[in-house]
Protein backbone atom coordinates (compact mmCIF):
# COMPACT_ATOMS: atom_id res chain seq x y z
CA UNK A 1 0.00 0.00 0.00
CA UNK A 2 1.47 3.15 -1.04
CA UNK A 3 -0.17 6.84 0.44
CA UNK A 4 -0.17 10.08 -1.40
CA UNK A 5 -0.97 12.99 0.43
CA UNK A 6 -1.40 16.51 -1.55
CA UNK A 7 -1.09 19.39 0.16
CA UNK A 8 -0.01 23.31 -1.52
CA UNK A 9 -4.14 23.78 -2.59
CA UNK A 10 -5.83 27.35 -1.97
CA UNK A 11 -7.70 30.54 -3.17
CA UNK A 12 -5.96 32.98 -5.54
CA UNK A 13 -6.46 35.48 -8.01
CA UNK A 14 -6.85 35.57 -11.50
CA UNK A 15 -3.04 35.44 -12.61
CA UNK A 16 -1.74 34.19 -9.72
CA UNK A 17 0.41 31.00 -8.88
CA UNK A 18 0.03 28.05 -6.61
CA UNK A 19 2.28 24.87 -6.29
CA UNK A 20 1.58 21.57 -5.09
CA UNK A 21 2.69 19.35 -3.71
CA UNK A 22 2.69 15.38 -3.35
CA UNK A 23 4.31 13.51 -0.73
CA UNK A 24 4.45 9.79 -1.31
CA UNK A 25 5.13 7.29 1.46
CA UNK A 26 7.57 5.31 -0.31
CA UNK A 27 10.16 5.76 -3.56
CA UNK A 28 8.34 7.91 -6.51
CA UNK A 29 10.28 5.41 -8.40
CA UNK A 30 8.24 2.62 -7.73
CA UNK A 31 5.65 3.98 -10.13
CA UNK A 32 6.27 3.99 -13.84
CA UNK A 33 4.87 7.44 -13.60
CA UNK A 34 2.93 10.00 -11.89
CA UNK A 35 0.50 12.07 -12.75
CA UNK A 36 -1.80 15.41 -11.64
CA UNK A 37 -5.55 15.65 -12.53
CA UNK A 38 -8.47 17.80 -11.57
CA UNK A 39 -11.93 17.47 -11.23
CA UNK A 40 -14.50 20.53 -11.22
CA UNK A 41 -17.67 20.04 -9.70
CA UNK A 42 -20.11 18.44 -12.17
CA UNK A 43 -17.37 17.57 -14.94
CA UNK A 44 -15.31 14.57 -15.11
CA UNK A 45 -11.39 14.06 -13.52
CA UNK A 46 -9.08 15.92 -16.40
CA UNK A 47 -5.37 14.55 -16.47
CA UNK A 48 -3.44 17.60 -15.91
CA UNK A 49 0.19 16.41 -16.42
CA UNK A 50 2.73 13.37 -15.66
CA UNK A 51 6.05 12.74 -15.20
CA UNK A 52 7.21 8.81 -16.01
CA UNK A 53 10.09 7.17 -14.27
CA UNK A 54 12.22 8.06 -17.07
CA UNK A 55 11.50 11.94 -16.94
CA UNK A 56 9.38 12.06 -19.52
CA UNK A 57 6.53 15.29 -18.88
CA UNK A 58 3.09 15.79 -20.94
CA UNK A 59 1.04 18.46 -20.98
CA UNK A 60 -3.15 18.96 -21.10
CA UNK A 61 -3.14 21.34 -23.78
CA UNK A 62 -5.27 23.37 -21.81
CA UNK A 63 -1.99 24.17 -18.97
CA UNK A 64 0.62 23.83 -20.97
CA UNK A 65 3.24 26.89 -21.03
CA UNK A 66 1.54 27.86 -17.39
CA UNK A 67 1.58 24.48 -15.62
CA UNK A 68 4.67 22.60 -14.56
CA UNK A 69 5.01 18.90 -13.21
CA UNK A 70 8.43 18.00 -11.15
CA UNK A 71 9.78 16.06 -9.08
CA UNK A 72 12.51 15.56 -5.73
CA UNK A 73 13.55 11.73 -5.31
CA UNK A 74 14.84 12.54 -2.27
CA UNK A 75 12.12 13.51 -0.35
CA UNK A 76 9.70 11.20 -2.59
CA UNK A 77 7.79 14.54 -3.46
CA UNK A 78 6.57 15.57 -6.91
CA UNK A 79 5.33 18.96 -7.50
CA UNK A 80 2.35 20.32 -9.81
CA UNK A 81 3.91 24.35 -10.15
CA UNK A 82 0.93 26.27 -12.00
CA UNK A 83 1.05 29.88 -12.91
CA UNK A 84 -0.68 32.34 -15.07
CA UNK A 85 -4.15 30.60 -12.93
CA UNK A 86 -7.54 31.44 -14.60
CA UNK A 87 -11.22 30.74 -12.64
CA UNK A 88 -11.74 27.87 -15.22
CA UNK A 89 -8.68 26.38 -13.13
CA UNK A 90 -10.31 26.12 -10.51
CA UNK A 91 -11.10 21.98 -9.37
CA UNK A 92 -9.73 19.58 -7.00
CA UNK A 93 -6.30 18.23 -7.83
CA UNK A 94 -5.32 15.06 -7.34
CA UNK A 95 -2.26 13.12 -7.21
CA UNK A 96 -1.73 9.24 -8.01
CA UNK A 97 0.51 6.47 -8.66
CA UNK A 98 0.72 3.95 -11.38
CA UNK A 99 2.07 0.61 -11.49
CA UNK A 100 1.23 -1.73 -14.80
CA UNK A 101 -2.50 -2.13 -13.67
CA UNK A 102 -2.32 -0.81 -10.18
CA UNK A 103 -3.41 3.12 -9.43
CA UNK A 104 -2.98 5.45 -6.29
CA UNK A 105 -4.69 8.20 -5.69
CA UNK A 106 -4.46 10.82 -2.97
CA UNK A 107 -7.05 12.68 -1.12
CA UNK A 108 -7.00 15.90 -3.35
CA UNK A 109 -6.44 19.84 -2.65
CA UNK A 110 -8.92 22.24 -3.43
CA UNK A 111 -7.18 25.28 -5.95
CA UNK A 112 -10.30 28.15 -6.58
CA UNK A 113 -9.26 30.86 -9.29
CA UNK A 114 -11.58 33.34 -8.22
CA UNK A 115 -11.97 37.42 -9.06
Amino acid sequence: QVDLVESGGGSVQPGGSLTLSCAASGSIFEFNYMAWSRQAPGEQRELVASINVGGRLTYADSVEGRFTISRDAAANTVYLRMDSLRPEDTATYYCSGHILTRSYWGQGTQVTVFS
